[in-house]
């Protein structure tokens, strides 16, 4: 049969935590994700152009340079600070 124990102290407590820590991890991944999912279109921008029609690779790469171009202005631009 279980017995009820009082649950042990841990060196965790509420409201304690170093929270610039978890803000750094939260911007990496944000980052990766929004840099990565822009590569991952030009890649398939660049594969379905070259692959799929009959255009070849040079209107390939012409066209996921401009949807690079387009993207990495859109993610680098900051918010305003002010929300």
């Amino acid at each position: 049969m279980a017995t009820h124990t009082e649950p042990s102290t841990s060196e965790y407590q509420h409201g304690q935590m170093e929270v610039a820590a978890h803000q750094a991890t939260f911007h990496s991944i944000m980052g990766l994700t929004k840099w990565g999912s822009l590569a991952t279109a030009c890649a398939l921008i660049l594969l379905v152009v070259w692959f799929c029609t009959p255009a070849g690779f040079i209107p390939a790469f012409v066209s996921a340079l401009i949807v690079a171009v387009l993207g990495g202005f859109m993610l680098s631009r900051k918010p305003k600070a002010g929300h």
